[in-house]
C-alpha cells in the first residue's frame, strides 16, 4: 500500500539572510539556501507572524461573513473573522478566542481545528490556522471592543453552510481563510463532525 502525502519540514543550510525591509506588520527578507544538488539560490520573502480565522456556525449552521476592505487587491472582501498572531505566547486558540470577540462579538463554547495551511509558501512563511467555533454566544453590549479603521465599519450576515459552499464554488468569494474554512467546514459537516482535530492539535510539521 502506497504511503499517503504527508508534508514535511526541512532544515536546509541558510548561508546567509539579510532584512530588505522592515514593516510595521511583516518584514521583506532574502536569504540564500542551499538546496543541495540544486546550487545555492536566492529567495526574496515576506516573514510574517502568522493569523488565526474561525468559521463561526450557529444553531441553524449558518456561517457567519464579515465584509472588510483589503487595500491590496482594492476589493472589499466577504470574510470569516480572523487576525494576526500579535500577542507574545498567545496560543493560537486564545487568539482565535480574541479575535472573534473583537471582530464579530461573540464567543463561543465549543472550540475545534479545521485547517491549517501556509497561505503563499511561495512568497511569505505566514502560517494560518482556522478554527470552527460553535455554541455561540454574544458579548454583553458593555464589554465589546472598539473598532477603528477599515474594522470601523464591517457589515456582516449570516450564511447557510451549503450556501457559502455555493458561493465559493461560483468564484464569489475570495479571502483565502473563508474559502479553506468553509469546504473544511462543510467536508467536516458531511462526516457527521467526527474528523475534528481538538482546538490546541499541533500545527504539523
Amino acid at each position: 500500500m502506497t504511503e499517503s502525502p504527508r508534508d514535511e519540514a526541512a532544515a536546509l543550510p541558510i548561508t546567509a539572510s539579510d532584512v530588505l525591509h522592515a514593516g510595521r506588520v511583516f518584514d521583506l527578507v532574502t536569504e540564500d539556501v542551499d538546496l543541495g544538488g540544486g546550487g545555492t539560490v536566492t529567495r526574496e520573502f515576506v516573514r510574517h507572524p502568522g493569523a488565526v480565522a474561525i468559521v463561526a456556525l450557529d444553531d441553524h449552521e449558518r456561517v457567519l461573513l464579515i465584509r472588510q476592505y483589503r487595500h491590496p487587491v482594492r476589493s472589499y472582501l466577504w470574510e470569516v473573522p480572523a487576525g494576526l498572531l500579535d500577542v507574545p505566547g498567545e496560543p493560537l486558540v486564545g487568539a482565535a478566542r480574541r479575535e472573534l470577540a473583537e471582530e464579530a462579538d461573540l464567543t463561543a463554547g465549543s472550540w475545534h481545528t479545521l485547517a491549517d495551511y501556509y497561505t503563499s509558501p511561495g512568497g511569505s512563511d505566514e502560517r494560518l490556522r482556522v478554527f470552527l467555533a460553535r455554541d455561540l454566544d454574544e458579548v454583553p453590549a458593555d464589554s465589546r471592543f472598539e473598532r477603528a479603521e477599515e474594522e470601523l465599519d464591517m457589515p456582516s450576515t449570516w450564511v447557510p453552510l451549503a450556501e457559502a459552499v455555493a458561493l465559493v464554488q461560483s468564484g464569489a468569494l475570495h479571502n483565502p481563510s473563508a474559502v479553506v474554512g468553509i469546504l473544511a467546514a462543510s467536508a467536516a459537516q458531511a462526516g457527521g463532525w467526527a474528523g475534528l482535530r481538538p482546538a490546541d492539535a499541533p500545527w504539523a510539521p
